[in-house]
């Protein structure tokens, strides 16, 4: 173990993929790459990363393009490189360079994936590589004048032949080639592919590895969640995008639409970004689904492990007080939490008391969820559902936190001004401080 990982550490962070291995275990991933991933320093990295994810009990389908590979084919053989409407006119000539590039790319992926030297993350690897004829294409035709000739796009996906593959462990490949029904070969776009499979097999997650560390703004910063809606608008006003990103955002906001659980673009410039987005809280790159990732709402009672999770360490750090497993499922429906992605981040409760009082209480969000607001949302939901049961004053006890509450309205007060239930069982030794506000 290096210098740098303290056993403690290594402990914590291995606990702290569980949730999401057992998340994803039997997840359908589509994961779609350019030529360009290929061509790069962390290719193989890449391919212990599927295999990885493979071994895990992930359902694989790789989509791989090879648009370098074809430039320097092309180049070798002293063609010209002609493209329109943002796809690549394709002749005979051409056609002919586009096989040999993507077969040479397949062949390295293929033998990418079929590593298992010992002392490396393939080691007594057993996981077999299927490639087939999974796609069935049509010509695009002519654009703007423009005969297209053998670039084509996706008329259909076999979903039925490549979750028949999944569903036996086997890694399916797909590249940026399909055949017509009439057996002509036609030159695809790998980001429509990709985005088509997604959507055939109603995959889980569609991944695309690009050029950039994800979508950003104007300014360069990056936009860790977007919606669909947000981010069709930055398809039409994001001249600053990256070639990549301009190429797969439409993508990845049709497939979201239609069904496709989650869309992430990261960069593949880094080595392990695939495994830092999917098993981390705050991810490397940009994640886009159809509604937000935020849900706000009452808590249920498959919500207590979540809770549990959430809590446990400020429990031990004193700052919340204990409560029992059997506590939270007898008063489950007294919490409302925020739910980001699946996972139980924030949380609340509100306890009623005579004489139109209420505590707030058990107010928590995750270390990693704190610069996003959260805390104020589950404030705002508790006085709403105060109100709504006639609650004129709310109440908090805190020992760390008397500031924010202050900042949102609460005033300072005694002990003696908390209702008489609630005296008889103040803890002395916590030593809590009182707020409280009108409502």
């Amino acid at each position: 173990m290096s210098d740098e990982l303290s056993p403690a550490h290594f402990v914590s962070l291995f606990r702290s993929v569980a949730p999401y291995v057992n998340l994803f275990r039997g997840k359908t991933f589509v994961i779609a790459f350019g030529g360009k991933a290929i061509s790069g320093p962390l290719a193989r990295t890449l391919a212990y990363d599927a295999n990885l994810l493979a071994a895990l009990g992930v359902r694989l389908v790789l989509v791989h393009g090879a648009r370098p590979q074809i430039e320097e084919e092309l180049s070798e053989k002293g063609i010209k490189s002609v493209t329109h409407g943002g796809y690549r006119v394709t002749d005979a000539a051409t056609l002919d360079c586009v096989i040999d590039a993507v077969g040479s790319v397949y062949l390295e992926i293929d033998a990418l994936l079929s590593q298992g030297l010992p002392d490396t993350p393939m080691a007594n690897s057993t996981i077999r590589v299927i490639a087939g004829n999974f796609i069935t294409a049509k010509p695009l035709g002519v654009l703007d004048g423009v005969d297209m000739q053998y670039a084509g796009s996706v008329r259909k996906i076999d979903a039925d032949g490549i979750r028949a593959q999944l569903s036996i462990g086997n890694i399916v490949i797909l590249s940026c080639l399909g055949a017509s029904p009439t057996g002509e070969i036609f030159n695809l776009a790998m980001e429509e592919v990709a985005e088509a499979t997604a959507s055939a097999i109603a995959a889980d997650k569609l991944i695309f590895l690009t050029d950039s560390q994800g979508v950003t703004d104007i300014d360069g910063k990056l936009l860790d969640e977007l919606t669909s809606d947000m981010a069709e608008r930055l398809v039409t006003i994001g001249d600053w995008l990256s070639p990549d990103l301009k190429r797969y955002l439409p993508c990845a906001v049709r497939a979201s639409r239609t069904g496709v659980g989650r869309v992430h673009l990261i960069g593949f410039n880094e080595d392990g970004t695939l495994l830092r987005e999917l098993f981390s809280r705050e991810g490397v790159g940009t994640i886009i689904t159809r509604e937000s990732l935020e849900i706000l709402r009452d808590a249920r009672p498959d919500d207590i492990s979540g809770l549990v999770a959430l809590i446990e360490p400020l429990e031990e750090n004193g700052s919340l007080v204990r409560r029992s497993r059997e506590l939270l499922e007898r008063e489950i429906t007294r919490f409302s939490v925020v739910e980001h992605d699946g996972l139980i981040v924030g949380c609340a409760a509100l306890y009623p008391y005579g004489d139109d009082q209420a505590e707030l209480a058990c107010v928590a969000v995750h270390p990693h969820y704190r610069r996003w607001g959260y805390g104020e949302q589950l404030l705002k939901r508790i006085e709403v559902r105060a109100r709504a049961v006639g609650i004129k004053r709310l109440f908090v006890l805190t020992t760390v936190t008397s500031h924010w509450f202050k900042e949102r309205g609460f005033a300072e007060q005694s002990v003696d001004q908390l209702p008489a239930e609630k005296r008889l069982v103040y803890n002395l030794q916590r030593r809590s401080k009182v707020f409280a506000k009108p409502l």
